[in-house]
């Protein structure tokens, strides 16, 4: 144990609270059991250790902070450790990346019901599906998504400005008035298209000119393995996914033909649909469907685009612009927690509101006659009536 506390002590010298992401504050803390799922690179495990550090109080020295890839697992299990702790006086417990220790859903539920005085916080690869593991969680987790961060944490992290989140209605109602205070402070178009390229991962921080390569290993160990822990991926399967991924790459967003990417991958239909799924729930591909269209993943997704827009400066050296912007709204609104849908008319349908997403001079021809609509127009810095700076919706969260 003093291995596990040694380890600790040198993670947490390091920690500052000079940045908290978003999803901090949305925490329910005092939960029994949490669960954090987000994407590499997003900042799951620096949001354990502060929350270690600044977030627990006089408790502090009764949390341990774990990975569950440490070699300290190769000859103890969670169970033990958990117990060990427990009966050490400790009374938090929190797991980095659980989804690399093997049965973690059957040993996590044995720590809730036989161990119920220890609070246990884990985080998690995106891909990860809690509630589908081995043992039933669904009635002890409660989970959260950590997103990249959004425009608007982007020029906090960088110290460039701090500003609030914004609702979507808040933009629809109130953003010119929104974009004037925000545009007497700074200009956000240079930083906004910086954004784009390099700023959706915190790991930008450790070097600008090697963000592009660390993401292009950040793809690589997700489908290499995060894959292969939680959909038991072999090397064969791994290089099929990243082909897959290549091919939708080069032309997303787009609208796919399933039985077209079966032939040119020599792979069946069915299990198509199985890896895009598999890609999106590991946050590397955003997926679109028409409003009330049914769930199954058997049924092809009406669009399907990059999760993020640093995505497509990895894969290609000079993404189309508007695929750019179409990516970044989509993620945009999906990190926000707003319902998204394939719309008759528009690029998005984000609850009743139709968005039409183009450059400074897109006009409302192809949304005009709906009831309601908002144009995302990129390369302007303040609107006016329905036509919005694209850049605003990256203050969605």
């Amino acid at each position: 144990m003093q291995t596990l506390l040694h380890f600790q002590d040198i993670l947490l010298h390091s920690v500052t609270n000079e940045f908290r992401r978003y999803l901090h504050d949305k925490i329910n803390w005092n939960q029994h059991m949490i669960g954090i799922k987000g994407p590499r690179g997003a900042g799951k495990t620096t949001l354990l250790l502060q929350h270690l550090k600044y977030g627990l109080g006089p408790i502090k020295e009764n949390a341990l902070y774990i990975t569950a890839d440490h070699t300290w697992f190769y000859n103890h299990t969670l169970l033990d450790t958990a117990m060990e702790w427990y009966q050490q006086g400790g009374l938090v417990l929190l797991i980095d990346e659980v989804h690399k220790y093997p049965n973690w859903s059957r040993e996590l539920k044995n720590i809730y019901d036989g161990i119920p005085q220890l609070k246990v916080i884990f985080s998690a690869s995106s891909a990860l599906d809690i509630y589908r593991g081995q043992a039933d969680l669904s009635r002890r987790v409660i989970s959260y998504t950590l997103a990249g961060l959004s425009l608007r944490e982007y020029l906090m992290f960088t110290g460039t400005a701090n500003f609030p989140a914004i609702s979507l209605q808040d933009i629809k109602n109130h953003h010119r008035e929104i974009t004037l205070d925000i545009t007497s402070k700074i200009r956000p178009l240079s930083r906004f298209a910086k954004y784009l390229q390099i700023g959706y991962l915190p790991i930008f921080t450790e070097g600008e000119s090697e963000y592009l390569p660390k993401l292009e290993q950040v793809i690589n160990a997700v489908v290499d393995t995060d894959l292969a822990y939680i959909a038991s991926y072999n090397s064969g399967t791994a290089a099929k996914v990243k082909k897959l991924l290549g091919v939708i790459a080069e032309s997303a967003p787009f609208k796919p033909n399933i039985s077209a990417l079966a032939g040119k991958l020599d792979i069946s239909r069915d299990r198509i649909l199985e890896y895009v799924y598999q890609l999106s729930d590991a946050r590397l591909l955003n997926v679109l469907s028409v409003q009330g269209k049914g769930v199954s993943r058997l049924q092809k997704p009406d669009k399907i685009f990059l999760e993020n827009t640093n995505l497509s400066y990895a894969i290609h050296t000079q993404p189309d612009p508007g695929n750019i912007r179409e990516t970044f709204m989509l993620n945009q609104l999906i990190n926000a927690e707003l319902q998204v849908s394939e719309p008759e008319t528009g690029d998005f349908l984000v609850n009743d509101i139709h968005v039409e997403v183009g450059g400074k001079n897109k006009t409302s021809k192809q949304v005009r006659n709906t009831d309601t609509y908002l144009i995302a127009a990129d390369d302007i810095e303040t609107g006016f009536g329905t036509k919005v700076p694209l850049w605003l919706f990256g203050f969605l969260y």
